[in-house]
């Protein structure tokens, strides 16, 4: 139907009898010359309609916003002082000759004009048809292809294959819940959704396929934000025969491949690393943001003694944790942001956030300082503190003081808020891996161990004999990649002999009857020549949010759920009628 797209057209072109099709974004009046800007998903082109083809200006008259149109024109350059720089097409315009037609439209209830969208989400999700026309989504899809493109051109030339995985399969708990689907075939009985491939891809490294990858969908019936989705897409990556060391290299050599491809960026080689146990203790997070350039400081060992017992009973407590936060410059907060801060760790499960002002340590030393808590602190403890933190005048300082994983949140999500509010993030990417997790944590209610990962992560060698003696102290050998503050990749070299996977089993407390049931078909694979093998999986939503700056991963998705895991596009979900569910066995029954 068209010879070429709006947006290509150039001053080349000029004096060449085109075709388009498109949208009119705008139309315009000017005294007798009717104006269509024309657009389309390479972008857009001015049209213009004299009155001397008296039957194809008529139909320009009835042109609107929104109306599909094919256009037959001439491409002339600009007159003189009609020039738009800011278009790529700005400097010239297309002479209409013909024009059709092929459909009007209703008044969009979205401005498709806009890179900033006027409407509310809801608004925009239930038309997301209208939303996906804005310059902004458009280009968000646009980078997400290309994103898909590269990463695959990368691992095709590293000889990985590229082979797809089951979407109906057996339910195998990983952490969340499992969406579940019915089988007519077997009343009664269901299928799952996958959480991820993990099963499979061990499967075909036990099947000689040496190199898998596959850009999967997932599954996962879990609560929502911001970065999550019930459904979403990883790049799901195996590999037999490699250390995590060389693996690790080669994702990120692709890390770094994919950016300068995409954004023209040189990330640093090699990333840096970071123990699991220096993240917590340095960032409270085991996923920084490296562009922040505060850290949290231990001080328990200065306040077990202090008569301030919100101190003194975390200092003492195994699982305690104090910790001070200097904010530089700090002292010009406010009490009413102080209190917003406060609130903010409230969160997070803080009780409250103490604090010190440093008015003038320099000059008056105690006197100097301006607390609340100042009056239960000797002056032994607070020199140690500004000496710890390297507090200078003007600055604040924070204090967080419960259990090491209440500290760990709260003060870890105070320091990132504090670098975004404060102007404090340095510019660029600072991507590192965090490795040497804990292989498993203890479940706060229960008391049993659960895998910090999946049970499938192998424990480091010289660690087997700790599994059952000592689990708390195991590490795995597991990595993840944190790009700004954003886990973008985790993955780990995976068991690949039989009796250490029954011996973590064992210990998460699954019984050889359900460990048969729901893991059988791995167990018995793995007896007949499993290799070495270990991956990882990258979050795709996630690396498109940032490479294209978008605020949620909602925005680089084409049709996303909301925050309750509904579509108002569609719907869904939605109740289905009897017959279906009679031929599924099913009966709906209410909660009460």
């Amino acid at each position: 139907m068209r010879t070429h797209y709006c947006g290509e057209l150039d001053s080349g072109h000029e004096g060449q009898e085109v075709v388009l099709c498109g949208w009119a974004q705008r139309r315009r009046d000017h005294g007798g010359v009717i104006f269509i800007d024309l657009r389309d998903r390479e972008g857009l082109v001015q049209v213009v309609f004299d009155p001397d083809r008296a039957e194809v200006f008529q139909r320009a008259e009835q042109v609107r916003n929104e109306y599909v149109l094919k256009v037959k024109g001439r491409v002339r350059p600009r007159p003189e002082g009609t020039l738009n720089p800011d278009l790529p097409t700005g400097s010239i315009e297309v002479l209409g000759l013909d024009l059709e037609i092929l459909n009007g439209s209703e008044t969009p209830p979205v401005q498709l004009d806009a890179h900033v969208a006027d409407a509310s989400e809801e608004v925009r999700l239930r038309y997301r048809y209208l939303d996906l026309r804005r310059p902004e989504m458009q280009a968000r899809l646009r980078a997400r292809s290309r994103v898909t493109q590269v990463l695959r051109g990368f691992l095709d030339a590293e000889g990985f294959l590229d082979i797809e995985t089951p979407i109906l399969t057996k339910s195998t708990p990983e952490g969340a819940r499992d969406y579940l689907v019915p089988s007519r075939n077997h009343p009664g009985e269901f299928f799952a959704l996958p959480q991820s491939p993990q099963l499979f891809k061990q499967l075909l490294m036990m099947s000689g396929m040496d190199r898998y990858y596959q850009i999967a969908r997932c599954f996962r019936d879990e609560d929502l934000r911001a970065d999550r989705q019930p459904e979403f897409t990883q790049l799901d990556v195996e590999v037999s025969f490699m250390t995590e060391d060389e693996l690790m290299g080669l994702m990120e050599a692709m890390i770094r491949h994919l950016f300068r491809e995409m954004n023209g960026v040189e990330l640093p080689d090699p990333f840096p690393r970071l123990t699991y146990a220096e993240a917590m203790r340095r960032f409270g997070s085991d996923r920084p943001d490296l562009r922040v350039p505060l850290e949290l400081v231990d001080v328990a060992d200065l306040m077990g003694e202090v008569e301030f017992k919100v101190f003194a009973g975390p200092a003492k407590d195994p699982q305690g944790r104090v910790v001070a936060l200097r904010l530089p410059k700090g002292g010009e907060l406010t009490r009413k942001e102080i209190d917003d801060y406060t609130q903010f760790v409230g969160i997070y499960g803080a009780k409250g956030l103490a604090y010190i002002k440093v008015n003038d340590w320099t000059s008056r030393g105690r006197e100097g300082l301006q607390s609340p808590i100042l009056k239960f602190l000797p002056d032994a403890t607070i020199e140690g503190i500004m000496a710890r933190t390297s507090a200078e005048d003007g600055d604040l300082i924070f204090f967080g003081a419960d259990t090491a994983s209440v500290v760990n949140e709260s003060m870890g999500a105070l320091r990132a808020k504090l670098g975004q509010e404060r102007g404090l993030l340095a510019e660029g990417w600072r991507p590192l891996w965090v490795v040497d997790f804990p292989m498993f944590e203890q479940d706060s209610h229960s008391g049993r161990w659960v895998a910090l990962h999946h049970p499938f992560t192998a424990p480091k060698e010289d660690q087997l004999d700790q599994l059952e003696r000592d689990p708390g102290r195991c590490l795995s050998r597991a990595y993840d990649m944190v790009l700004n503050g954003t886990e973008i990749g985790g993955g780990s070299i995976r068991i690949h002999r039989e009796e250490v996977q029954r011996r973590v089993l064992k210990l998460l407390e699954i019984s050889d009857e359900q460990a048969e049931d729901r893991f059988g078909f791995l167990l018995r694979a793995l007896k007949f020549g499993c290799p070495p093998h270990g991956g990882i999986a990258f979050g795709l939503d996630r690396l498109v949010m940032l490479l294209t700056g978008a605020g949620s991963i909602r925005d680089v998705m084409a049709f996303p759920k909301t925050q309750t895991a509904a579509c108002l596009l569609t719907d869904a979900p939605s109740t289905v009628d009897e017959a279906q569910l009679r031929e599924l066995a099913l009966r709906i029954r209410l909660r009460a």
